[in-house]
């Protein structure tokens, strides 16, 4: 069943020991492994994902967005800039059936502007990211 590993309430903590760190900031770990096609820059992917901010302490805060929750996959041009950065980066290598924990610094997300009164100026990020598809 699509979507069985990460509960959409159920958020284990960031543990930064266990995360990889890319030259970029982004930290991202793999919840589980998928055993389909590799995502890479070009490919279209359709993805479950839940957002929440990171808050000052390195823990998960305030959920702004699930596509889980709408029950409506969102789908994207990977490494095309249609989304931000953390994601282009953090998504490319995840194959499909596979799910990604994303801790993404402000830089590669909505940086000092913010994003609609919903992602504060300066905002870490933190995604569960599931690839459904390409």
């Amino acid at each position: 069943m699509a979507g069985a590993g990460i509960a959409a309430d159920a958020v284990a903590p960031v543990d930064a020991k266990a995360m990889v760190t890319t030259a970029s900031g982004l930290q991202y770990k793999d919840v589980k492994l998928g055993t389909g096609a590799v995502a890479k820059s070009g490919s279209k992917v359709n993805v479950h994902y839940t957002g929440w901010l990171q808050n000052p302490d390195g823990s998960t805060g305030k959920k702004f967005d699930s596509s889980r929750e709408r029950g409506q996959p969102f789908q994207f041009p990977l490494g095309g800039g249609q989304v931000i950065r953390g994601w282009d980066e953090g998504v490319q290598g995840m194959q499909v059936g596979g799910q990604r924990r994303l801790v993404i610094p402000a830089a590669l997300g909505y940086g000092q502007r913010g994003a609609a009164g919903v992602i504060p100026p300066g905002a870490t990020l933190i995604f569960d990211v599931e690839l459904l598809g390409l």
